[in-house]
């Protein structure tokens, strides 16, 4: 009878009750969209990269490091010359290593160029490899391996041909035309920014500017003699298909952006960092990628808590609306109340009753809100995916997220125990 009683009430204020309703579905979405996403964030960047010991780039700092060459945000600073990358490769202490050289895209895509230790060596995750969905990896000029985002939003498959372009962004007015690339594979789903990424070899990469708009660093220019390769390794491929790559130059690269390092013993990583960093040839900057990943926590753990107390307060500030709401409507219902008492209604089923419609606007609001959220996380899964390389699960429905819902309706019981004692007293 009382929950009957208390949604019969609801309903005949729905003017009232649908304007609290909307605050609160707000509050809902801000308090569990906030604590969501930092959580899945953190997630999506701490699996990006496993099992790689040293990142190396040009003298930058740690967090430029890392996010331009792992998760492709930002410009390096500078490139790193190629005698210099053989160099460091030559310590014995480096197991194996992975160039890595960035500039280029293709409609909105990162493209990298990359060597096939990538794909033996790199991890992400708990230590897992990249997989082929279907397809294999590049073995000739020409070629290109697509993450399975690419593949899936441009709605590419095996012997598709593209045309990359000199520099980022979804236009541009310098394309690669004389070159162009055909599919042999896509890579699984990693969800990491490996799934925005076009992949190709680092002689594709040289070939296509030998030629063409010439691969330079934002901040330093080089002669054309540098950029334009004239000297090269003359060898045979083993393949058939694309008889006009089959044989080719294999050209050296001048510079690449940065490159990732796996050493034989992981306790000399502090050691090899050092000796990087102070390289004689050329600044460097070698990066823990663990350690990278702490001082970027720290810089963002200022706006985590910062973003987390501004939607307690719009939580508050809801609820305290909701309690302000039900105390209003006490002096409407006053006949209301006089008439419950007649029929014999006890004081304490009044205050029960205020209680009880407070906390069915405030868990209804958190339902509403949280499957709103849902579906707009869905919704937006595949921008944050492509504009900043970030996966985010739209499922909100976890231990931490359903704590906070207990609690929001729980407060607002507390809250509402303001106007059900008002209530209470003057049913008495």
């Amino acid at each position: 009878m009382l929950l009957s009683l208390a949604l019969r009430s609801l309903r005949y204020r729905w003017h009232a009750v649908l304007l609290t309703l909307l605050s609160v579905v707000l509050s809902v979405m801000v308090v569990l969209g906030v604590e969501h996403i930092r959580h899945q964030v953190r997630h999506s960047f701490t699996r990006t990269v496993s099992g790689i010991d040293l990142i190396v780039g040009a003298r930058s700092g740690p967090l430029n490091v890392l996010l331009s060459s792992v998760f492709r945000i930002g410009h390096a600073n500078n490139n790193i010359r190629w005698e210099s990358y053989q160099h460091i490769i030559s310590n014995p202490q480096v197991a194996w290593s992975i160039p890595l050289s960035l500039g280029d895209s293709h409609r909105g895509y990162r493209v990298l160029g990359t060597t096939h230790e990538y794909f033996e060596h790199f991890q992400y995750a708990q230590k897992q490899t990249l997989m082929f969905a279907e397809g294999r990896e590049f073995t000739q000029r020409y070629e290109v391996v697509l993450g399975a985002e690419v593949a899936v939003q441009l709605g590419y498959s095996l012997d598709d041909e593209l045309v990359l372009a000199h520099g980022l962004g979804h236009a541009s007015f310098s394309q690669h035309d004389e070159h162009p690339f055909h599919v042999v594979g896509v890579l699984a789903a990693t969800g990491t920014p490996v799934d925005q990424t076009v992949h190709i070899s680092l002689d594709s990469m040289e070939a296509i500017h030998s030629h063409g708009v010439l691969h330079e660093s934002p901040h330093t220019k080089e002669s054309d003699d540098e950029h334009h390769h004239e000297h090269a390794h003359h060898h045979e491929s083993d393949h058939d298909a694309h008889s006009d790559h089959t044989e080719h130059n294999v050209i050296t690269p001048k510079h690449i952006t940065a490159f990732m390092l796996g050493l034989k013993v992981k306790a000399t990583s502090l050691m090899v960092q050092r000796q990087i960093n102070e390289f004689a040839e050329e600044p460097l900057t070698a990066v823990l990628p663990g350690v990278a990943l702490a001082e970027l926590w720290q810089v963002m753990k200022v706006l985590e808590n910062t973003l987390r107390l501004v939607s307690v307060f719009i939580a508050m500030a809801s609820l305290l609306g909701l309690s302000a709401v039900l105390m209003a409507l006490l002096r409407e219902r006053r006949d209301e109340m006089q008439l419950l008492r007649t029929i014999g209604a006890p004081s304490a089923f009044i205050l029960l009753l205020v209680e009880l419609e407070a906390v069915l606007l405030t868990l209804l609001g958190v339902v509403m809100g949280s499957v709103l959220l849902y579906l707009l996380l869905s919704i937006s899964n595949n921008f944050l995916s492509q504009r900043f390389g970030l996966s985010i699960d739209p499922d909100v429905y976890h231990p931490t997220s359903l704590w906070l819902m207990v609690a929001m309706v729980l407060i607002a019981a507390i809250l509402a125990f303001i106007p059900a004692w008002s209530a209470y007293r003057k049913a008495v």
